[in-house]
């Protein structure tokens, strides 16, 4: 295999990552595609889970520190009547409880389910990606040793009950002794806020119901406006030989930022060196996150912003539409401040 090193390729992928494999696997696969060193995920998926899974690729993965906090959807099957230590199917039972026969009543299922729409704070799963004095929850918990963990805010959205129906016990988690159990299942989905934890959610409900309740499987369905349609399997860009910029994802679709076309020659060289900017010469658009989903067609979809800067405020600065900087308005200085400059600009997609 010929060393990594970089591709060429400044882009967005979406990736519809498989059960069964980690994040990182995702990461190792691309890299290994492009053969970019440069490669990195946004926003952790458990093996469990499969689903969206957005793939940086070159200088692009700069972008990550700027692309927290985005709402998902989920679609997710909680099994009751047993606890795991993973909280989800992964891991060892560590406790019982009978089921009780009502969960198996849809129109019970249902209030259930909506009754979860709403901010809450949850504990995080022990065996999560968390920090605590520098140690990761996961770790310290495969050590034996307990980590003491705080609650988190978060907030559901939307919640609705797809599906009621009973299953093996066995077929849901290897763990368990007594395989031909029937236990309820509902098969929901969700919107909720960055961070949410959705083992934590079916946790917490199998406890307040007195029964026990894990995550049997679990797909994201949309990380933020990128849904499941739009993502490619690891298969397809393995045998992918077209341009990658047709694949490519537009992160300004993920970025709540204002952002201008830059296509005078003066501007475009003080964005290269990373000097300062008067807003007066920029004419910034409303952020694409703030157009509804169906909007997202061509570049048409443009929608100026008459609105002053802001203290603080970030701005995507777009150079022969790929983005080439992300800079901060700072009010004493009446100028935007180079923020983030990427050495080659970050493609939108070739039907931009």
């Amino acid at each position: 295999m010929a060393k990594r090193g970089s591709s060429g390729l400044s882009l967005l992928l979406a990736v519809d990552k498989p059960k069964g494999m980690t994040s990182h696997d995702v990461v190792n696969r691309v890299r290994r595609v492009f053969g970019e060193k440069r490669v990195g995920h946004m926003g952790t998926l458990d093996p469990l889970a499969s689903g969206v899974l957005c793939v940086a690729v070159g200088p692009a993965t700069r972008l990550d520190a700027f692309m927290s906090g985005h709402n998902k959807t989920y679609v997710m099957d909680i099994a009751f009547g047993c606890a795991t230590t993973t909280d989800d199917a992964e891991g060892e039972v560590i406790s019982r409880g009978e089921a009780p026969s009502d969960l198996l009543n849809e129109q019970i299922a249902r209030e259930v389910v909506a009754s979860l729409v709403g901010k809450g704070k949850q504990l995080p799963p022990v065996y999560s990606a968390v920090k605590v004095n520098g140690q990761k929850s996961y770790a310290a918990a495969r050590k034996g040793n307990v980590i003491d963990l705080k609650p988190r805010d978060f907030e559901v959205f939307v919640a609705t009950l797809r599906s009621v129906e009973k299953k093996p016990l066995g077929e849901l988690l290897p763990a368990a002794q007594e395989g031909s159990e029937l236990v309820p299942v509902w098969r929901v989905s969700m919107e909720v806020s960055g961070g949410t934890y959705m083992r934590s959610i079916a946790r917490d409900l199998g406890k307040r119901i007195g029964c026990g309740a894990f995550v049997s499987e679990l797909q994201r369905s949309a990380l933020d406006a990128v849904s499941i349609e739009e993502c490619i399997s690891l298969e397809y860009l393995e045998a992918f030989e077209g341009d990658p910029a047709s694949i490519a994802v537009d992160p300004l679709r993920m970025l709540p930022y204002r952002y201008a076309f830059v296509r005078d020659a003066e501007l475009v060289r003080k964005i290269d060196n990373g000097a300062p900017i008067s807003p007066a010469k920029l004419s910034l658009n409303i952020p694409l996150t703030h157009i509804a989903h169906d909007d997202f067609c061509c570049t048409t979809q443009v929608f100026p912003s008459s609105d002053p800067c802001f203290e603080g405020e970030t701005v995507a600065l777009l150079v022969d539409n790929h983005i080439k900087a992300l800079y901060r308005f700072d009010e004493s200085k009446g100028q935007l401040c180079a923020q983030c400059i990427f050495s080659l600009g970050v493609e939108r997609g070739s039907n931009l």
